[in-house]
């Protein structure tokens, strides 16, 4: 890993439970960071930002040890750490919030070493904007800053998040989301719109029907890859900017569709358990296979 590029990420540390129609689990270790950060460091040392409770287990802190994910700028609060639970329907189209308890994520504001604010790649999870604002201000020399977001946000705070758009040369959202917050019907007017806020690249996520990439000189479509049998997309999105991110830190000249290919083979195998469970067990040369599956679907 001595030739890769450091990836500093910050997002939520949770709890999740999830409904789906392939069976229910409860409390499993989750959140944009957790996601992120276990799929990235298939390819590079990450640095995760976020706070947890009291209530985090030891087996959450073993996790990242075991992935060598530096923890050092996890605060740990007294109190509950973030809980979320969602329901999905039955053919995973769409999926229903049933809870959200903040708990010590309410009110966080990352207090980060300031070393680290020096890597060259950052990742701003679907956190709320403010926060996402603070550390891309703190983070001036970085190469890419890669920001996602979610419809809660665009809901509360539209122009700060084109404020965040600004500050950041790679956007993720996904296609409902990008259709809110441009009020655009058309992808590509969508994309353009996204484009002009600041963004130097545009990924618009589909779940089963791919993405839609858009720069300042390309439009194009990644197809999904073939999945066999879903069982929990719970973490997709986060999987896929950790494969994305962790090409970007192999590369001085890295090539988007390359980063979208290994971001959406990452994750591919996401869907396939519970939680982490499956994302836990996958290695450079299962990824890769499946990038080359992808091509020939180009």
């Amino acid at each position: 890993m001595n030739k890769t590029k450091t990836i500093l990420c910050i997002g939520s540390i949770a709890f999740d439970t999830i409904q789906t129609p392939n069976g229910n689990r409860k409390k499993l270790l989750g959140g944009s960071a957790t996601y992120f950060s276990i799929a990235s460091s298939i390819f590079t040392s990450v640095k995760i930002v976020g706070i947890v409770g009291s209530d985090y287990p030891n087996a959450g802190w073993e996790m990242f040890k075991s992935r060598n994910i530096n923890t050092d700028n996890i605060l740990v609060k007294n109190g509950n750490t973030f809980q979320w639970g969602a329901k999905y329907n039955n053919d995973y189209s769409s999926r229903d919030t049933l809870f959200t308890d903040l708990g010590v994520f309410d009110g966080y504001f990352p207090s980060i070493n300031e070393k680290d604010c020096d890597d060259p790649l950052i990742f701003l999870g679907n956190i709320q904007p403010a926060l996402q604002i603070g550390i891309a201000k703190l983070s001036d020399k970085a190469e890419h800053i890669v920001s996602d977001t979610m419809n809660l946000w665009i809901d509360l705070y539209a122009d700060k998040l084109k404020e965040v758009l600004g500050l950041t040369t790679i956007f993720f959202i996904n296609h409902e989301e990008a259709a809110q917050f441009t009020g655009e019907n058309k992808i590509s007017i969508m994309a353009e719109r996204l484009l002009s806020y600041g963004p130097k690249t545009v990924i618009i996520k589909m779940g089963s029907e791919g993405s839609y990439i858009s720069t300042e000189n390309d439009d194009y479509y990644v197809p999904a890859y073939p999945i066999n049998e879903v069982i929990d997309p719970t973490g997709a999105g986060d999987s896929f900017a950790g494969g994305f991110l962790g090409y970007l830190s192999k590369n001085n000249k890295p090539d988007i569709l390359e980063a979208v290919l290994t971001g959406t083979a990452v994750a591919s195998y996401c869907v396939e358990g519970f939680g982490l469970n499956s994302l836990l067990s996958v290695t450079p040369l299962m990824i890769n296979k499946r990038i080359k599956k992808l091509k020939t679907l180009l």
